[in-house]
């Protein structure tokens, strides 16, 4: 097993809140297909100039909660609103059409860790009936102990602490924060961690951000896959 640690620590790491999409979940890029139904929503056309500029906005910001994407991109509370109502549909029906599936090692991952002790939550930037839409076509429903979308946590999504800090204090596994291990592919998910004082903040190199990016937003551990989290975590606390 191959990985590189930035940071060293001795943490002894009781609760894992990891990412989703790009993270435990390979959407194989159903946000930009989706983001072309919320941009036809609000009569931006594919292929002009405005949705060529709105498309690299949602890649740099994969991770972000989704709303919060559109209210930049919308402006208008109702037009954010309808342009977020069509992407999470459009996901849904990709999703449902089974274009989704397991990180390789994700799904051993998560097992592993709970047989390690530790509590695992899954949290996403999308909305709960998409976060559900992909749990059933996984069969992940009960395979960890808690999930969380932006609505669980008050509404604010990453990079705000919001959803770690809702999971440290929802599952009471944990009994300082420097006991949380964040886990995600994008900077908005190290900014995350890092804003809540997690204990271990890892990069995960099967999403959508590179080596440089996870690691200027304050990853302190940058991984191949989430499959080496559990041997990390472990070395963490040796």
């Amino acid at each position: 097993m191959v990985r590189e640690v930035t940071t060293h620590t001795r943490t002894h790491i009781k609760l894992a809140v990891l990412d989703m999409a790009g993270t435990t979940v390979a959407d194989g890029g159903l946000v930009e297909r989706a983001f072309a139904a919320a941009a036809r929503e609000l009569g931006v056309e594919p292929g002009s100039a405005d949705h060529a500029a709105q498309l690299d906005y949602v890649r740099a910001t994969m991770g972000e909660s989704k709303i919060s994407v559109f209210r930049h991109l919308f402006g208008a509370e109702d037009r954010a609103q309808r342009a977020n109502a069509a992407f999470e549909k459009a996901y849904g029906e990709l999703v449902d059409g089974g274009l989704v599936a397991p990180v390789d090692g994700a799904r051993e991952a998560i097992e592993e860790l709970r047989a390690d002790g530790r509590t695992v939550v899954l949290t996403t930037g999308f909305a709960r009936v998409t976060q559900d839409a992909i749990l059933a076509a996984l069969g992940w429903r009960d395979l960890a102990d808690l999930t969380l979308c932006p609505a669980d946590a008050g509404g604010r999504g990453r990079p705000y602490p919001d959803m770690v800090l809702a999971a440290f204090l929802r599952t009471g596994a944990a009994d300082s924060v420097r006991e949380v291990a964040v886990a995600g592919d994008t900077a908005y998910d190290m900014r995350s961690g890092v804003r809540a004082g997690a204990g271990v903040v890892a990069g995960v190199l099967t999403g959508a951000h590179d080596r440089a990016a996870l690691t200027d937003a304050g990853a302190t551990h940058v991984l191949p896959s989430v499959a080496d989290l559990p041997a990390l975590l472990r070395d963490t606390t040796a």
